[in-house]
């Protein structure tokens, strides 16, 4: 029997899901109509201008021009976060993207680097990753795909204006043919039959038919929530943080090719540097702090002149208990909430497309394809989970009830697995294919001060490698890599530099 192929998707909500989503959509499938359902009363939420690497994959995809995207969007380029106060007061440390070094042995590096440090060597290691060297000296620029050099060892991603990029991707996609309707949704109709959805109507009476809903109406859920009644898993209990606070501010301080999360005594606060302004908020627990209390603090501690008023934004940090439900797909805040820690905002929109259209149904809907769609996503949250609650979990801070009660906290067997193998032998165990590979395990681990009891055992057995010698090697190339880059400043200036305030 021939299939019967979507005839029509409806987005429900733009922003920056509902954008990306229509962009992908119309890059990728041959449909007689995409259109987006948007109203202009509503907004968006916005504040997300932080990625991680993969966001590349998914702009190249699209046939998108970097330098073109970054000057468009007022962005700058992120080589990792620095996270300030975090294990205890006064300690900073940087995840950087990509790996420590370059491999030398069948061992890992960061085993012979264990091994030194038990012997007195004071060495970081961050002065093992390329990102770092290069993000504390203020400098950028591409790495090559030369595995000999060390200039190959670290990736990248950007900072930028949210709101720029779902407009620039907004005529991406309206140039091939979707189309947007503004309107505000006030009923969304089910078949009687079995519960999917038929249509939706707008304020105005018109209706919208489609075989494909996409929800990507943010934290409301319109469909997938008020009309199906999915449910949500409420992660709370292991990240309590159910607010933000956020402001623009003028450019000030450093121009640093890195995203800046200092710890508070409620919760943490970003710093991400535009071309033209710094975008900063402070993610906090309401239990524990006053919303005028926090608003407060992140006016206190800003580089510049504020540019708005603060944006208060609440939320529940957890996932829907089905991403894809009957005939509609969650993407975005609809689908769930992880704070922006470790900037995946925008990244769970990605994979949330990517997984759709290779397992995108017709309109017989199989039911496999929902299964292992709702699978592989939920497996996906679980892990970036996993990850954020180690950054709360693992410090030694007991200034007050919120770093003493994360401290305490009963984390998830699959964390405590992990944690465990790490304390014994300084080991990077993974449950299953995760977005956060090995390198940001250790750097969260060794920069929140989880030290392992000895190093493995492995290591003593390759008595003819000269570690010593390849670590100082390492070190010293990744210096004068990093001294002959442009600096930051210098780079956009070359390439990308906006051309509008």
């Amino acid at each position: 029997m021939s299939a019967r192929p979507i005839g029509k998707v409806a987005i429900v909500g733009g922003g920056s899901a509902g954008w990306m989503t229509a962009a992908a959509l119309s890059n990728a499938l041959g449909l007689s109509e995409i259109v987006v359902v948007e109203s202009e009363e509503i907004g968006t939420v916005g504040v997300g201008e932080a990625t991680i690497p993969p966001i590349k994959l998914f702009n190249a995809r699209l046939g998108i021009d970097e330098n073109e995207f970054v000057r468009t969007t007022q962005g700058s380029f992120k080589l990792g976060i620095e996270f300030v106060d975090w294990g205890r007061r006064g300690h900073r440390y940087f995840h950087p993207f990509g790996p420590y070094g370059a491999e030398f042995d069948v061992v890992p590096l960061h085993q012979y680097w264990l091994r030194e440090r038990a012997h007195g060597d004071t060495t970081d290691l961050g002065e093992y990753s390329m990102a770092w060297v290069a993000a504390r000296a203020g400098r950028f620029d591409r790495p090559t795909r030369d595995p000999r050099l060390a200039k190959s060892t670290f990736d990248y991603a950007y900072h930028f204006d949210a709101g720029r990029y779902a407009r620039y991707l907004r005529g991406y996609a309206e140039r091939r043919g979707v189309r947007r309707l503004e309107g505000r949704i006030v009923d969304v109709r089910l078949r009687p039959t079995d519960g999917y959805v038929e249509a939706l109507r707008l304020a105005d009476g018109t209706e919208v038919a489609a075989e494909l809903f996409i929800d990507c109406s943010g934290f409301r859920g319109l469909v997938i929530e008020q009309a199906l009644a999915t449910g949500y898993e409420d992660w709370t209990h292991w990240l309590p943080c159910d607010r933000a606070v956020a402001v623009p501010c003028e450019s000030g301080g450093d121009f640093t090719p890195y995203t800046r999360s200092t710890a508070r005594e409620a919760g943490w606060q970003w710093r991400i540097p535009l071309q033209h302004r710094i975008g900063n908020g402070y993610v906090y627990c309401s239990r524990l702090l006053e919303d005028q209390q926090a608003a407060e603090t992140l006016l206190a501690n800003l580089d510049g002149r504020p540019l708005a008023e603060p944006r208060q934004l609440r939320f529940t940090t957890g996932r829907r208990k089905l991403f894809w439900n009957r005939n509609c797909v969650s993407i975005g805040l609809a689908a769930g909430f992880m704070e922006p820690l470790e900037s995946t905002s925008l990244h769970l929109i990605q994979t949330g497309i990517t997984r759709l259209l290779a397992l995108f149904p017709d309109q017989e809907f199989d039911p496999l394809a929902r299964a292992e769609y709702n699978r592989l996503t939920a497996l996906e949250y679980e892990g970036i989970r996993d990850f954020l609650i180690l950054h709360y979990h693992a410090t030694t801070r007991d200034d007050s009830t919120l770093w003493r009660e994360c401290a305490a906290m009963t984390i998830p067997d699959s964390l405590r697995y992990r944690m465990e193998h790490f304390r014994a032998r300084g080991r990077l165990v993974s449950t299953s294919i995760e977005l956060f590979q090995n390198p940001s395990w250790l750097a969260v681990l060794v920069g929140q001060e989880v030290w392992p009891g000895r190093h493995d055992a492995m290591v003593e057995q390759r008595t003819r490698v000269d570690a010593a010698a390849r670590l100082a090697g390492l070190r010293q190339a990744m210096a004068e890599t990093a001294a002959a880059m442009p600096t930051h400043r210098d780079y956009i200036a070359r390439h990308c530099a906006a051309t509008e305030g």
